[in-house]
């Protein structure tokens, strides 16, 4: 297997697990993310989370909200560096947080790391989402 194709299969596994996740079961992200204190994310909510206690928190709250939907992967970009790659795309699928449907529509960059156990994911970035942010501001205001 070529390492693009190594990166891949761990894009396929942290998509899997992200569905999994939206479907409101964030364990599954355990295995395809690196534990590390320097791992980061940068959620369609904004925000940033750095460390895996932190990254690890922000997907078990959003897994809390959620009820369902999908999330895939277009127009994937796969590029490797060494122990290092990243991958471009578009986040399209829907969710349902809160008993809220949430039309999901986003670009994304994913950043691996090469680890013992093999290909980590260490940075998830997506565009900021107005829909996701127009739900947060409707449950705030409801509580």
């Amino acid at each position: 297997m070529s390492t693009e194709d190594e990166v891949r299969k761990a894009s396929e596994q942290f998509y899997s697990a992200l569905n999994r996740m939206v479907a409101g079961d964030s364990a599954p992200l355990t295995d395809i993310w690196s534990h590390s204190t320097a791992v980061t994310t940068m959620h369609p909510i904004g925000g940033r989370q750095v460390g895996w206690d932190e990254v690890r928190e922000s997907f078990e709250q959003t897994a809390g909200l959620a009820s369902g939907g999908h999330v895939k992967l277009a127009d994937q970009i796969i590029q490797v560096a060494g122990d290092v790659a990243y991958e471009l795309g578009v986040e399209q699928g829907q969710a349902q947080f809160a008993g809220q449907q949430v039309d999901i529509e986003q670009r994304v960059t994913n950043i691996y790391r090469r680890e013992p156990e093999g290909w980590k994911i260490v940075h998830h970035h997506t565009d900021i989402s107005p829909a996701m942010l127009d739900l947060l501001s409707r449950l705030q205001a409801d509580t």
